[in-house]
């Protein structure tokens, strides 16, 4: 049973890091109804991004690769690279000196459904006015100013619920980036956080795991990594002509129903 809990969480997390919905608090809710929400599955949560991550690196390969043989002679690459860096800096920041403080007071369903709708309303407030913004189309165009901007948009996906693509996404599209150049960003932003995230979050509370938990992180970095994989292949086409608004709306009803039915007891979220 408990492997079986790991690897819905593990789709569950492969199939929302990277769409504008919010993985953690997916996690947050499909753990409260599992009953997987102890300390040991928090620290599950983050380290089964890994096996996201992984997806991503391996869709962007081709990218990856070149721009790290290029980093020794070409100023793009080092531009790019520093750009990643930079955005990269305020989460790890912030998450030292609040993340202990977020994951103890603000990890809850109703937070979750809260921000959920909230994000919704922010989803379709940026798309209703992209079209007249677009000064960034591809994410070679970037500046280190514009990184700095989407990192600390980032930042606000420590809120639970939240998401952290739908922060650097759509934040990306307020500052001036097309849907794709703002996407594109945030998959590769992804790679140093969500791993530095996951690895962090191991080491500081190692004292909580054992061998025996083995088979369950493995099962669940297997499973996040496969549901990832389809999703983000998936994303990069729909987003070619598609716009965000749908994602908007699912936020918006989803939050609505689980504040619906938290309040009147019909599904208790959390214990």
């Amino acid at each position: 049973m408990l492997l079986f809990k790991a690897a819905v969480m593990g789709v569950v997390e492969g199939l929302t890091e990277f769409l504008p919905i919010s993985s953690t608090g997916h996690l947050i809710l499909a753990g409260a109804l599992l009953g997987f929400d102890d300390e040991k599955a928090k620290v599950f949560d983050i380290a089964i991004q890994t096996g996201a991550i992984l997806a991503v690196i391996i869709v962007y390969w081709q990218k990856i690769s070149s721009t790290v043989r290029a980093l020794p002679h070409s100023a793009d690459a080092q531009r790019f690279a520093l750009n990643v860096f930079i955005a990269f800096v305020p989460a790890v920041i912030l998450g030292l000196l609040f993340g202990k403080a977020i994951k103890a007071n603000l990890f809850t369903p109703e937070v979750v459904a809260t921000t959920f709708i909230l994000g919704g309303f922010v989803i379709l407030w940026a798309e209703r006015r992209q079209a007249h913004v677009i000064r960034i189309g591809e994410v070679e165009e970037m500046r280190w100013q514009d990184a700095l901007k989407v990192g600390l948009v980032q930042c606000l996906a420590m809120i639970p619920g939240t998401s952290r693509s739908g922060a650097t996404i759509i934040g990306g599209m307020l500052l001036g980036m097309s849907r794709k150049a703002a996407t594109d960003f945030s998959f590769y932003l992804a790679i140093p956080t969500l791993i530095g995230a996951g690895a962090y979050s191991l080491f500081k509370d190692r004292a909580l795991l054992s061998l025996a938990d083995a088979p369950m992180f493995v099962v669940g970095l297997v499973f996040s990594f496969l549901s990832a994989w389809v999703c983000v292949r998936w994303l990069l086409k729909f987003i070619s002509t598609n716009s965000f608004e749908v994602f908007a709306w699912y936020r918006i009803v989803f939050g609505l129903v689980v504040l619906g039915t938290s309040y009147s007891g019909l599904v208790t979220w959390a214990a």
